[in-house]
C-alpha cells in the first residue's frame, strides 16, 4: 500500500493535474504516490499568492505579528522532525540519522528570521535641501518562487522562506521532483502555524509545465533557487519574460586541502564527513582532497582504512553511515565518470563498483589523480561519493590547484600555521572557507558561492534584504505655498 501526498494552494490540500511514482532509493521500489502541478495549478498558485500579497490578513499584520507566526512555525517544525525526517529518509535514501538531526536544526532558521522580522528598519536622509525631509521605508518584494532540489529540502527551503516571510514577501515553493514528500508534508505544519490563505503554496512537478511556467510567470518578482548550473541557465533566461531578480545557489567542486603541520587525524575524520556524509550528496561536498606531497601516502592510507570501516546499510537504521544514491541516473553519471577517469589515468585506491544489493548504492570512492589532475572526476561535478586525490608541493602550487575550477562554493583548509590560514583564506576564491573544519552552518551565517556557483547569499541578517525593496518618502515642510515653476526669480 502506497501513501498518497497533495499540493498545497490558496489554504487548501488538493491532487494535481496527474500523479507519478515517488522511489524508494533504498530499495529501487515505488513507496508514494505525487501530485503533479501542471500550468493550471502553478497559475492559481501564483494568482492566491499575488493576492495574499495584497490582503489585509497579510498586509495588515506588523512585523511582530510576522515574526510570532514564524515562531510557531520553528515550533511546528520541531516537533514534527521525527516524521519529516521519515518521509525524506524513504523518498531519498538519506540516512535517517542525518535527516533526524539536521530538521531538527532547521527550526532555529525560522526562529532566527522571527526575531529579525521587526527589525528591517528603514532610515532618515540628512537631505541637502531646504524645507525639505525624506526617508527609506522596507517594503515586501512581492511574490516569491522558491525553487529546491530535494537534498537537504527542509533546510534550502527555510533560508528562502524564513527571511521572505520576515520581509512580508508571498512564497510559492516548488520541491524537487525526486522526493517532494518532506515539503508536501510540511504544508500542513505551514496550515497549522495559521499563516493566511495563500501566503505560502507547495506545488511540486517537472521542468517545462511546472518549473518553468513557475519561473517566467509575470507575477513573481523573485525567483530563489538552489540546484545545478543547467537548470540556473534555463531559469535565467525565463526571468528574461518577467524580470524577476534571481538569486542562485549551485554546486560545487570544493577543495578540502591538508598541509603537512595539519592534525592529520583530525583531517582525515572531516574529509569523511566533507565527502561521503550525505553520501556525497551535497553541494558543499569537499570532493578534491589537496594534500601536501610530503605526508599524501601517510594520509591517504588512513583515510582509506577509516572509509573501509563506514557502515553502509538501510537507511531507516540508526546505526548506518552510509545510504544509497538519491536516483539511478545518478550512479550511472557516476560509474561513468569513474570509468573515463581511470582511463585517463587516475588509479582507483578504493571503491569504485556498484554495490550488489537493492536500491541505488555506490560505495565510498577514493581515486588518485595527482599524475592526472584534469581528470574527469577532478573537474566535473558528481554529486556524489567520490574523492579525487591530487598532491601538491608549495602553498602557491595549493592556492592554483584550489582555484582550478569554474566553481567558487566552498573549501576547507587544514593547516596549524596561523599566517598561512589567513593567507589561504584571501587567496582562495570562494564563498566560504572552513579551517580546521567542514560542514559547519548556522542561521547567522551567509551561505553562497560566485562563478558557477551562482551569486547572492542564503543565511545570516542580510538575507532578508534580498526579499525587500526600498522605497523614498519625501516630504516637504514649508507652509508657504510651491513657487509658480514658470516664474523667473
Amino acid at each position: 500500500m502506497t501513501s498518497q501526498f497533495q499540493l498545497y494552494i490558496n489554504g487548501q490540500f488538493e491532487d494535481g493535474s496527474a500523479q507519478f511514482d515517488s522511489i524508494n532509493p533504498a530499495t529501487g521500489q515505488v513507496w508514494a504516490k505525487m501530485p503533479e502541478a501542471r500550468i493550471d495549478e502553478v497559475n492559481r498558485a501564483v494568482a492566491a499568492a499575488s493576492q495574499a500579497l495584497q490582503d489585509s490578513t497579510w498586509a495588515g499584520l506588523t512585523a511582530s505579528q510576522r515574526g510570532k507566526l514564524l515562531y510557531k512555525l520553528a515550533d511546528l517544525v520541531e516537533k514534527a522532525a521525527p516524521q519529516l525526517a521519515q518521509y525524506e529518509t524513504s523518498d531519498t535514501g538519506k540516512i535517517i540519522r542525518e535527516t533526524s538531526s539536521q530538521i531538527a536544526y532547521v527550526a532555529e532558521y525560522y526562529r532566527y528570521y522571527a526575531g529579525i522580522a521587526d527589525k528591517l528598519e528603514g532610515s532618515y536622509l540628512p537631505i541637502d535641501k531646504q524645507d525639505m525631509q525624506a526617508w527609506t521605508i522596507r517594503e515586501p518584494v512581492g511574490v516569491i518562487a522558491a525553487i529546491v532540489p530535494w537534498n537537504s529540502q527542509l533546510f534550502l527551503s527555510a533560508v528562502k522562506l524564513g527571511p521572505a516571510l520576515a520581509a512580508g514577501c508571498t512564497v510559492v515553493l516548488k520541491a524537487s521532483e525526486e522526493g517532494p514528500t518532506p515539503l508536501l508534508a510540511f504544508a500542513r505544519l505551514v496550515h497549522e502555524a495559521g499563516f493566511p490563505t495563500g501566503v505560502v503554496n507547495v506545488i511540486t512537478g517537472f521542468g517545462p509545465e511546472c518549473g518553468a511556467v513557475l519561473s517566467s510567470h509575470p507575477d513573481v518578482a523573485h525567483v530563489a533557487f538552489t540546484g545545478g548550473p543547467e537548470t540556473a541557465r534555463h531559469i535565467v533566461r525565463n526571468s528574461a519574460e518577467n524580470l524577476a531578480k534571481v538569486s542562485l545557489e549551485l554546486g560545487g567542486k570544493s577543495p578540502f586541502i591538508v598541509f603537512a603541520d595539519a592534525d592529520l587525524q583530525s583531517a582525515v575524520n572531516a574529509q569523511v564527513a566533507a565527502i561521503f556524509a550525505a553520501t556525497g550528496q551535497s553541494c558543499v561536498a569537499g570532493s578534491r582532497l589537496l594534500v601536501e606531497a610530503s605526508i599524501k601516502d601517510e594520509f591517504v592510507q588512513r583515510l582509506i582504512e577509516r572509509v573501509q570501516t563506514i557502515k553502509i546499510g538501510l537507511p531507516e537504521d540508526m546505526a548506518t553511515e552510509y545510504g544509497p544514491l538519491c536516483t539511478l541516473g545518478q550512479r550511472e553519471k557516476i560509474e561513468q565518470v569513474v570509468a573515463s577517469s581511470i582511463q585517463q589515468g587516475a588509479k582507483l585506491l578504493t571503491g569504485g563498483k556498484s554495490l550488489p544489493r537493492a536500491g541505488y548504492y555506490y560505495p565510498p570512492t577514493i581515486l588518485d589523480c595527482s599524475d592526472v589532475p584534469q581528470a574527469d572526476c577532478v573537474m566535473t561535478e558528481l554529486f556524489g561519493p567520490v574523492l579525487s586525490v591530487v598532491s601538491f608541493s608549495s602553498e602557491a602550487e595549493a592556492v592554483q590547484k584550489a582555484n582550478n575550477t569554474p566553481y567558487g562554493l566552498a573549501a576547507g583548509v587544514f593547516t596549524n600555521n596561523l599566517n598561512r590560514a589567513h593567507r589561504m583564506t584571501k587567496a582562495i576564491r570562494s564563498g566560504i572557507v572552513w579551517l580546521n573544519t567542514y560542514r559547519a552552518v548556522s542561521p547567522l551565517a551567509p551561505f553562497g558561492g560566485h562563478g558557477l556557483s551562482g551569486h547572492g547569499r542564503e543565511g545570516g541578517s542580510d538575507a532578508v534584504l534580498d526579499y525587500t525593496t526600498t522605497k523614498t518618502v519625501w516630504l516637504r515642510t514649508s507652509d508657504q505655498p510651491i513657487d509658480d515653476p514658470f516664474v523667473m526669480r
